[in-house]
């Protein structure tokens, strides 16, 4: 028979955690979008500004999957979260149980 070991405080604390790293993920990447999605060409030349072009791209492409990724890890961080919550819930309505 296998058992389960969980510590809800220590769930929260890591739910709560995440959010934080979260937020400051996108702000960084918020504050980055510009330089990354509008490169400059280095020179008014063919070969610089379609190089600056799929930097762009690039950028925006980054920009796009960042923004997938931030609402995957909002969902992981808010589950954690709930989990510690029914963690909790379950552990006091077993000791109620067991009196």
């Amino acid at each position: 028979m296998s058992f389960l070991m969980a510590r809800p405080e220590i769930l929260d604390a890591a739910s709560r955690e995440l959010h934080g790293i979260n937020a400051a993920v996108q702000e960084n990447n918020s504050a980055l979008a510009v330089a990354t999605t509008a490169v400059a060409p280095a020179a008014a030349d063919a070969v610089s500004i379609l190089t600056a072009a799929r930097f762009s791209q690039h950028g925006q492409l980054f920009q796009e999957i960042s923004a997938q990724a931030a609402a995957v890890r909002e969902q992981l961080a808010t589950t954690l979260g709930i989990s510690a919550g029914s963690y909790a819930a379950t552990e006091l309505a077993n000791a109620a149980a067991v009196g």
